[in-house]
């Protein structure tokens, strides 16, 4: 973390803004709000230094889509400090990362082997690219009902089994903050020849903090993606895509173009920039800050009888190699609650928002601006939920991993004629589409895939409980469009 060569210290996208900003331009391009004085509403709204800054590609501010200026300037000084060959900055959000790093590594027909509890955005990538997916089921823990990490047993046996795939996709860390042993996948798939594409969007702070789960660059990956703003501190829908092999940088663009917009944001491109130079400077001392805070807090509310903050004890170097410390996961059956439940009261009567609540858990992002006075607060309103409304968990459906079956790729079940059915009686159908609850945005049954029972009570009980269920096309989510066979 201490061998950069390059000026950290530098913003070169940000820096050619304020210069553009405060030049005589008359703007006879677009965006049309001409830097705020043609929508006084949005820019009362937002601030007119904002709108100052929300400008359209020019020569001396590069291009995003074949940068050779600022741009790519800004993207080399990224590269060094993620320990990357080349990153792209994403304006797509981490979406567009992932399914850049999909497209890249696996088309039509071809096999990529990944776990089953990954993002929509790569199920979607399945779509657009027609492969096959090789499912690696995760363990879920019998007790806190969260999938776990890859076991390094499960991808050599699906390796052995899939020799002709062309890929390896990882969750690390998952949203929950479990991470597989990265390194020993990486060798193992670069063995067999096969590419390591990382799902890092939530592992922004292990390129900056010492101690924490190795990243997926150290780890020698080929591919990841990571959501700078997610605890990194850029804008909404800001990410970075990292290569190790720098060779790759001209292929790897063309396949970003695909789907990248051509109208870059120049507010989130220098959100990037920005962030980048704070966390290459500041990182390890904010970060341990964050360390700090989440081990207070882990410890304050795991002494609440009926909750439990997950913490290393959790470890076991096999399907929880590592567990991201800053990570503050509440497990809540204890007090007869569904993360659901408690993730609504926390926000209706308490006004305090957290990132998830799922069918036994809570998850609480602690990040680089957040304050013990805060977590005081957490701490306060999640001993007064157990003081009004704990109850017995009697009646609380028991942890299932929901083992995909995959009859179809999910491109040929996008495609195919559809037709709608009740949710109650689409047992043994082909689902022509997804179901998940976001967050996380896990499937819980995707484009392909036989419609289980497990899938049907998983789905009844999450919106029974309030979980926020998204994917399908009936936004009542009582039907569901299966394949006509």
């Amino acid at each position: 973390m201490n061998d950069l060569k390059k000026d950290q210290s530098r913003a070169p996208i940000a820096e050619a803004m304020e210069t553009h900003a405060y030049k005589r331009t008359v703007a006879f391009d677009v965006p049309g709000h001409k830097q705020g004085k043609g929508n006084p509403m949005l820019r009362d709204f937002l601030g007119e230094k904002c709108l100052r800054y929300d400008v359209n590609s020019r020569k001396d501010l590069d291009n995003l889509c074949h940068p050779s200026g600022v741009i790519l300037e800004a993207e080399e000084l990224a590269a060094e400090a993620f320990h990357a060959g080349h990153a792209f900055f994403m304006l797509n959000g981490t979406t567009s990362a992932v399914q850049t790093m999909v497209l890249s590594v696996a088309r039509a027909n071809e096999k990529i082997i990944l776990p089953r509890n990954v993002h929509r955005s790569v199920i979607y990538a399945l779509i657009l690219t027609g492969a096959i997916p090789v499912y690696v089921n995760p363990d879920v823990h019998p007790k806190y009902g969260i999938p776990l990490g890859m076991k390094l047993s499960s991808v050599e046996q699906a390796i052995l089994e899939n020799p002709d795939a062309k890929a390896i996709f990882i969750n690390n860390p998952t949203y929950y903050g479990v991470c597989s042993n990265l390194r020993g996948i990486v060798e193992l798939a670069h063995r067999h020849g096969m590419q390591v594409c990382v799902d890092e969007a939530h592992g922004t702070h292990f390129y900056f903090k010492s101690g924490l789960p190795i990243s997926a660059m150290d780890a020698g990956a080929d591919m990841a993606a990571v959501s700078m703003h997610k605890t990194g501190g850029s804008l909404t829908q800001s990410s970075i895509l990292l290569i190790k092999d720098k060779e790759r940088l001209a292929e790897i663009r063309q396949v970003i173009n695909l789907t990248q917009t051509t109208s870059g944001s120049y507010l989130l491109l220098s959100s990037l920039d920005i962030t980048r130079k704070f966390l290459a400077l500041q990182g390890e001392r904010v970060f341990d800050q964050v360390l700090c805070l989440t081990k207070y807090a882990r410890e304050e509310i795991s002494s609440i009888e009926g909750y439990y903050a997950f913490d290393n004890a959790m470890i076991n170097r096999d399907s929880v190699f590592d567990l991201d410390p800053t990570k503050l996961t509440i497990h809540t059956r204890g007090i007869g609650l569904a993360g659901t439940e408690i993730y609504d009261i926390l926000r209706d009567e308490y006004d305090i928002q957290v990132e998830l609540g799922d069918l036994g858990n809570i998850l609480a992002i602690i990040g680089i601006g957040d304050s013990k006075a805060q977590i005081e607060r957490l701490i306060s309103a999640l001993q007064d939920i157990k003081d009004s409304y704990e109850t017995d968990n009697k009646s609380m459906i028991p942890f299932d991993y929901i083992n995909p079956i995959v009859k179809v790729s999910p491109q040929k079940a996008y495609y195919s004629k559809m037709k709608p059915m009740k949710i109650t009686d689409a047992l043994g159908c082909i689902s022509g589409e997804s179901i998940m609850v976001y967050p996380p945005g896990i499937p819980i049954v995707a484009p392909g895939e036989e419609i289980t029972q497990v899938a049907i009570d998983y789905i009844l009980y999450a919106k029974e409980v309030g979980s926020f269920l998204t994917g399908i096309e009936d936004t009542n989510i009582e039907y569901i469009n299966v394949l006509e066979v």
